[in-house]
């Protein structure tokens, strides 16, 4: 008989528990086999909607269909055992009204086995984060840069160096914990700004292009491991799987024109 525990998943309230705490490891990912490395050192992983513009070359996040995240959603669960699973609300599959919001977000709980969803926006999306999670459904919130609104926003802008816009961010945040997110990820907004952010609530807040002082941070795999390259300023490279890659890809070229592989291991007698 066995002794050994089950392995538990962590859960939206674990989560919500770590304000102020021990800081909140994420990552984004969109398959199962890099979810599995993830999922042994993350606390949380995001099956973001930039998978549209890292894995499909898509300009932006707003072309990503609900069935594209579905997809890669349920790719990340069946890699994974420990992570809580957090899947992006794609563009126009919840703005329209809390209904549709429900209906688009309990699909995507029921097909993939997610812990929670995310969707961007602050107090004009409070009424909605209410609506979801009376009806159990977890909400991660999303303020500052937010994506998805990058046509309006005229391009992925780093939001508060206009300090007379502080107050609308932090009034973001606090409608979006008010209305029952378990944690809020706050983008792209200067340090000071991410400070106060961090501050005002009482929920998690998960940094990227923020500040240290958040509960949290999350990068995109893909950025952090080199595989892209062009990156943003507040990407740290921790790997430089591109060149590596592109390394492997030509020696494999090469060999095989050269008719070295496959060589006498590689071949059945």
């Amino acid at each position: 008989m066995s002794t050994t525990a089950p392995i538990r998943r962590t859960t939206t309230p674990q989560i919500r528990a770590r304000k102020g705490g021990d800081p909140i490891v994420s990552l984004t990912s969109y398959h199962a086999h890099t979810a599995a490395i993830v999922d042994k050192y993350a606390d949380f992983i995001l099956v973001g909607d930039s998978l549209g513009m890292v894995m499909h070359g898509m300009d932006s996040t707003v072309g990503v269909p609900l069935d594209l995240m579905i997809m890669h959603g349920r790719a990340v669960v069946r890699g994974t055992k420990r992570a809580l699973i957090v899947v992006d609300m794609p563009f126009g599959s919840y703005e329209e009204s809390p209904n549709m919001a429900f209906r688009n977000a309990a699909t995507v709980m029921k097909e993939t086995g997610c812990g929670a969803i995310k969707l961007e926006g602050g107090a004009r999306m409070a009424e909605t984060i209410h609506f979801l999670v009376q009806r159990g459904i977890p909400v991660m919130a999303h303020i500052g840069l937010t994506p998805q609104s990058s046509h309006v926003m005229g391009g992925f802008k780093t939001q508060g160096r206009d300090e007379d816009t502080w107050d609308a961010h932090i009034a973001d945040a606090v409608a979006v914990a008010q209305a029952g997110a378990f944690a809020v990820v706050v983008e792209g907004v200067v340090e000071p700004l991410a400070d106060k952010i961090t501050a005002a609530v009482e929920i998690p807040t998960i940094g990227i292009g923020a500040s240290r002082n958040c509960d949290g941070q999350i990068l995109v795999l893909e950025d952090m491991l080199g595989l892209n390259p062009w990156v943003p300023k507040f990407v740290k490279k921790y790997g430089a799987l591109g060149p590596m890659i592109e390394q492997a890809v030509s020696d494999y070229a090469g060999e095989v024109r050269d008719r070295s592989f496959p060589g006498d291991d590689q071949v059945y007698r």
